[in-house]
């Protein structure tokens, strides 16, 4: 054999290798979604009687049974509010974010780089630490029992969003400003037409994160949320749990699966974005 027959040979011998590695691995990662998903149409005495994942019997009448929940509430409306408080974060995280990043990185005041290294050290910061001191001033605002100590402090900024945001923005040529400055645009304007549509990358990963950690978001609500009728899916998902009774686990992993589907869907389409946000840093002057 020839020593290009035999390079030829081993670069398939390692491709397959690889390959056969990756889906492994990638199977691996996948499994809990995969058990999931299976014992969403398993009888409650199979789920954990055997370690198949393709069930018996196909019960569809776990997918009906978590959405009507206890019939006087459905799962739409936990649905309908975990969308209410995701959309309104996001929405918040992102615009505000933006807005304190283009200040970081383009406007000069006092303090500049002290107050960005505050922002930065926020990000050490385990927010159990803040959780009781922000209780007590939302319990003394009657904020307790509404999606507003959820959603408004979204709105002054997340500083992972504005550090990635900062980087975007730092490497867009400042000639880009100074043209738009003698066109007679002011720095609002400056941020509206040409900073905020050139860091869409950063928008776009930003927002992707934050409807991510919104949506699975469970220690938030379970804090501030007490009325059954006003939780999100995280929360309704736990109440299916009872140790006193019969826990119906496939209405769990039913409605598990339910769940999954926003965030699938939003990463199928934006996946691009996830990885072009994460390594791009503007334009290159």
């Amino acid at each position: 054999m020839s020593i290009y027959a035999q390079s030829k040979q081993r670069r398939i011998t390692e491709t397959v290798l690889f390959h056969l590695f990756v889906i492994l691995l990638g199977f691996l990662m996948l499994y809990p979604i995969l058990w999931m998903m299976a014992n969403s149409f398993k009888a409650n005495s199979e789920i954990f009687g055997t370690s198949s994942l393709l069930p018996k019997t196909f019960h569809f009448d776990n997918y009906y049974r978590g959405w009507m929940f206890n019939h006087s509430t459905t799962f739409a409306v936990f649905f309908k509010n975990s969308f209410f408080y995701t959309i309104l974060s996001t929405i918040g995280a992102v615009i505000s974010s933006s807005i304190v990043a283009y200040g970081f990185a383009r406007i000069n005041f006092r303090g500049r780089s002290f107050w960005y290294a505050c922002m930065f050290l926020t990000l050490m910061l385990p927010y159990q630490v803040v959780m009781i001191p922000q209780f007590i001033i939302f319990k003394q605002l009657n904020w307790i029992n509404t999606f507003l100590p959820l959603i408004v402090p979204q709105f002054t900024g997340q500083a992972f969003f504005i550090f990635l945001m900062v980087q975007f923005i730092r490497g867009i040529p400042i000639e880009l400003d100074q043209s738009a400055m003698i066109d007679g645009c002011n720095k609002w304007t400056i941020f509206v037409r040409i900073i905020f549509p050139l860091i869409k990358p950063a928008v776009i990963t930003s927002t992707i994160f934050s409807f991510y950690w919104r949506w699975d978001d469970f220690l938030g609500p379970l804090l501030y949320l007490n009325k059954p009728r006003s939780f999100t899916v995280s929360l309704a998902l736990r109440m299916f749990s009872d140790p006193q009774t019969t826990t119906d686990w496939g209405a769990i992993f039913a409605m598990g699966t339910l769940s999954l589907i926003p965030v699938i869907a939003i990463f199928l389409i934006f996946q691009k974005y996830i990885v072009q946000g994460l390594v791009t840093s503007g334009l290159k002057g």
